[in-house]
């Protein structure tokens, strides 16, 4: 499974990556928003993309991306590869 943590902070994805315990091989391969952008009002489409591609191209079955929003709260998508 690819994992994609779009971190505001670095310290922020070091947090989430030692909580979650996530393989450092399969998150954020391609870097987050610190190395890829942060597109205000388009995160979610940057991040669909990125999972979409490192899942077709690594042959995995799922992948998972996810987003702050302001105030505290999160958003998260899974995807299959069928």
């Amino acid at each position: 499974m690819v994992l994609l943590v779009n971190e505001a902070f670095s310290s922020q994805f070091l947090a989430v990556e030692k909580e979650l315990g996530s393989d450092p091989e399969k998150t954020n391969v391609n870097g987050g928003a610190i190395a890829l952008g942060h597109p205000v009002g388009a995160s979610g489409a940057r991040i669909l993309a990125n999972i979409t591609y490192e899942l077709r191209h690594r042959k995995g079955k799922y992948a998972v991306g996810s987003a702050c929003i302001g105030g505290g709260q999160g958003i998260a998508v899974m995807i299959e590869n069928v």
